[in-house]
């Protein structure tokens, strides 16, 4: 029960506050996008009606308008649609064909990040390297003229974990931290790496340095809890999990905290 329950957290961990939220599934890939975009979809039954009728209403506008600037408007509102709905793949897709046309820093930044949070949560690795291919390929034009963006070079990293090349992420992952050792992003996911490779001393390390930047970083206090529950030191980790409970009210929050309490009775 309890590796299954690490597995969900770490599943989730890359973005930030998704180690408390269960993964929204997506609707539709690339080839459905492909042969719906004249007819927008009927329903999105996990999609609040408001929502799912604007989704529906400017697919519709973005369908009849040809490949101009009016068009990649439409595409890049219906981004932003899809991403409050949760559906990553569609906002991604979307997200590239504004891209595509309007061809600047922030449509291609725009659309790695929101390939990003697809590949975050995509679980096939065929699909999961499908995805952090076009992450690389958009946030790489980001890092062509702005090498010293350690945030978008540090989600590049990630992308590189689930290829054949691992070792290229872990590499950036050290040059970013090399750049700037209190980088709250690199140190956080540097540690969860170290959990899901059973380096339990070596994620201690990273999330005390991560608590020291950031006390309030709940995450990363939460994944320091979950380290030292492996290492067998529980004193420390009841610390962890009830200084969790009181850094964040949320009740989802509260729950995973309270299910690591209830594994030290």
């Amino acid at each position: 029960m309890l590796k299954s329950r690490i597995f969900l957290v770490l599943a989730a961990a890359a973005l930030i506050w998704l180690i408390f939220l269960l993964p929204k599934s997506v609707v539709e890939n690339e080839s459905q996008l492909k042969e719906e975009a004249a007819s927008p979809p009927t329903s999105h039954t996990e999609v609040p009606a408001n929502l799912s009728a604007s989704i529906r209403s400017v697919r519709g506008q973005f369908a009849e308008t040809p490949a101009n600037q009016k068009n990649a408007i439409f595409a890049d509102s219906l981004r932003t649609l899809y991403t409050q709905a949760g559906q990553f793949d569609s906002a991604a897709w979307f997200a590239e064909k504004a891209a595509t046309f309007f061809n600047t820093s922030e449509s291609f930044l725009k659309a790695g990040n929101s390939y990003y949070e697809a590949y975050s949560f995509a679980m096939e690795p065929a699909k999961q390297e499908q995805l952090a291919e076009k992450t690389r390929f958009w946030l790489g034009k980001i890092l062509e003229t702005d090498p010293k963006n350690l945030e978008v070079k540090t989600k590049v990293a990630m992308t590189y974990l689930s290829s054949k090349a691992p070792m290229q992420g872990i590499t950036m992952m050290r040059e970013v931290l090399a750049e700037d050792p209190k980088n709250e992003f690199a140190l956080f996911n540097m540690g969860m790496l170290s959990i899901q490779s059973g380096q339990y001393d070596r994620a201690i390390e990273r999330f005390e340095e991560l608590k020291a930047v950031n006390p309030n970083h709940v995450q990363g206090q939460l994944l320091l809890g979950v380290a030292y529950l492996n290492k067998g030191n529980k004193e420390k980790a009841r610390q962890q999990f009830e200084l969790v409970k009181k850094l964040d009210k949320d009740p989802a929050v509260q729950a995973t905290a309270d299910s690591y309490l209830k594994d030290l009775e």
